[in-house]
């Protein structure tokens, strides 16, 4: 049976900056006139103009830049893989570092929650248009957010109990508490966007909509086809996680736990395990630490709790008699290579599938994602789309980038029906 969860699950792994020190940190932005950090984020959160509101002491500036541009600025704040974006291109990497742009952004956030800051409105007349945004994950919530401050009607349709999505539901809390979520999707509500929960969408509960947003990610179950994959104790990460974060009745993390990924839902489940009390937790990827896409420094955290890491071997067999006792592996690049590992949960980190959205009639591909391109325009005119179901399953800032392209095409496509 799995102990006591300890506390540190829900509580978040890194802290943040105070005003001395992210006022030091601001400091130490060269005010580049090219701003190569704002041309690296995806979703035109602008770092360049909040760095400088921050190393001027103007907080409310700085929570003005980064929440207008994106509604998630708490979120992404915490999750964005800003090394591989906006702090890569930052020019102190040719000096020393780059400004800790993730940090400072997390900072002017928490300074409009503490100092209670209302930044965003909405017009005072609202425009005819009404638009379903299905889902509640970060593209829906980014899209609803950019309709709403234009003046229409939004209403966002979701089949769980909360919104957030993947956010809610599939990112260990001590890296994003609910917290944060919860905080970023108030802002989203205070523009009046509706929220309707636990409804699975039909076709005819979006025809009286103008328009509609298809933004639901990625949700089924992607397991390999090795023999004892049907035993108890084997696990998809999404399902893992979402059971563990919402305290499913009955969920047990398990003692002897193996996760097989490379990427930061792998260490997310790893660190779900360790901090809900198993003793024993290890993370099997078939390529090298190198070429593993997760964040370093989350890797780092998984080590430091002592959780251990296995590469080069991929699983080949789950063997158990009426539930997982051992997983056979097996050189991923030298198949004579084997190893046989004990475990009584397996969670498989490897990527989620789309799940059919036959609510809507548009062109998909052979993986059943969504076929749209970079403004969000699908095969149906009135009918958008944007996020994981389109890109495959990419990052949460690149889902608020989809979600706000997909609703200036939505906004032109109203506007030029004559829906104002």
């Amino acid at each position: 049976m799995s102990k006591v969860v300890k506390a540190e699950y829900t509580a978040e792994a890194v802290a943040g900056f105070n005003a001395r020190t992210a006022i030091e940190e601001a400091a130490r932005c060269l005010l580049c006139h090219d701003a190569p950090c704002s041309k690296g984020c995806p979703a035109g959160t602008n770092p360049a103009k909040f760095i400088r509101s921050i190393r001027f002491r103007n907080v409310r500036g700085a929570a003005e830049t980064i929440r207008e541009n994106n509604i998630l600025g708490g979120t992404c704040a915490r999750v964005c893989p800003y090394d591989n974006l906006c702090e890569e291109a930052c020019s102190r990497c040719g000096i020393d570092r780059p400004i800790e742009i993730g940090k400072l952004q997390r900072y002017a956030i928490e300074q409009e929650e503490a100092l209670g800051m209302k930044i965003l409105s909405v017009p005072a007349e609202k425009k005819a248009g009404k638009v379903a945004c299905v889902g509640a994950g970060p593209a829906s919530l980014a899209a609803a957010a950019e309709l709403a401050k234009a003046g229409y009607d939004v209403t966002i349709l979701e089949r769980e109990a909360k919104a957030g999505g993947v956010l809610t539901y599939g990112i260990v809390p001590s890296r994003l508490p609910q917290a944060v979520v919860d905080a970023d999707i108030a802002k989203v509500e205070e523009l009046g966007v509706k929220f309707v929960f636990n409804t699975t969408v039909k076709a005819e509960d979006l025809a009286d909509y103008d328009a509609v947003f298809v933004g639901i990610g990625l949700w089924g179950p992607n397991l390999p086809g090795i023999d004892g994959i049907d035993l108890p104790g084997v696990y998809a990460a999404v399902d893992y996680l979402k059971a563990a974060r919402s305290g499913a009745e009955g969920f047990n993390a398990g003692n002897r736990v193996l996760v097989v990924g490379g990427g930061d839902v792998a260490v997310d489940c790893a660190v779900t395990a360790k901090l809900q009390g198993a003793e024993d937790v290890k993370i099997v990827y078939r390529r090298t630490i190198e070429e593993a896409p997760g964040n370093l420094n989350e890797f780092q955290y998984a080590l430091s709790l002592g959780i251990g890491m296995t590469t080069g071997m991929a699983p080949d067999s789950i063997v158990g008699d009426g539930k997982v006792e051992a997983v056979n592996f097996k050189g991923f690049r030298d198949e004579a290579a084997k190893l046989t590992l004990s475990a009584d949960t397996i969670v498989f980190a490897t990527g989620q599938k789309a799940e059919a959205a036959d609510f809507v009639a548009v062109d998909v591909t052979d993986k059943k994602t969504i076929v749209a391109d970079e403004n969000g325009v699908t095969s149906v005119d009135n009918i958008f789309s944007a996020g994981d179901i389109v890109n495959g399953g990419k990052t949460v800032v690149e889902a608020v980038a989809g979600g706000k392209a997909a609703a200036a095409s939505i906004i032109a496509y109203l506007e030029k029906k004559g829906v104002k």
